[in-house]
């Protein structure tokens, strides 16, 4: 996840190999967990993973992103911050820093219920230090093979210089079409959602 105070202080508790039902026990065993306030708890890849609260640059990202999303998409969608989505075929529950899902969709009862990750329109990751590996790679990986429609990677910290990475159209676990934009320059998505975003204002 996105979240960043940079101190690599990440925090994981590694799950027993998983057995047939031991994906129901581990996702259970995240519902309960008392996270501390701020933090964010995900499951990756059979990992359960506490994460610090975001940085300034991070939660104004975050603000840029969502103010765009609500000018441009449907009223029956909802964007959320706090969503887990769950990749069972990667043994995770991820809480994208932003994820657009239909109403519909959205489960219903436990509050703390994922939603199955290819009920998501897009997903939006915006990276720090400490986890950037995991945004570009894992996450990349995961959301491709749930077949989201689009996965916007917002990359503070990319090799070359900040930049927006935008992936759509998957295929067979890969995604076909990639955007790259360097902080400053637009970022259209197409449908589902079609609008442009500035990364001028990152």
């Amino acid at each position: 996840m996105g979240a960043d105070n940079d101190t690599g202080s990440d925090r994981a508790v590694t799950a027993e190999v998983l057995l047939p039902s031991a994906w129901e026990n581990l996702v259970r065993t995240w519902q309960e967990l008392d996270v501390p306030e701020g933090w964010r708890a995900e499951i990756i890849e059979e990992s359960i993973v506490m994460t610090p609260p975001p940085d300034t640059g991070h939660n104004l990202i975050a603000s840029r992103v969502t103010k765009a999303l609500v000018r441009a998409i449907p009223d029956d969608w909802e964007i959320f911050q706090t969503q887990g989505v769950s990749v069972p075929l990667r043994s995770s529950v991820f809480i994208p820093d932003l994820v657009v899902i239909p109403r519909e969709r959205v489960p219903g009862g436990d509050p703390a219920e994922p939603t199955p990750i290819e009920h998501a329109l897009l997903a939006v990751e915006i990276t720090s230090r400490s986890n950037a590996d995991t945004d570009r790679k894992t996450k990349l990986w995961s959301y491709a093979h749930g077949g989201v429609p689009l996965y916007l990677l917002v990359d503070r910290f990319a090799e070359n210089g900040p930049e927006v990475m935008l992936y759509s159209n998957p295929e067979n676990g890969i995604y076909q079409d990639t955007h790259r934009a360097p902080f400053g320059k637009p970022v259209t998505l197409p449908a589902p959602c079609e609008l442009t975003i500035d990364s001028g204002e990152f």
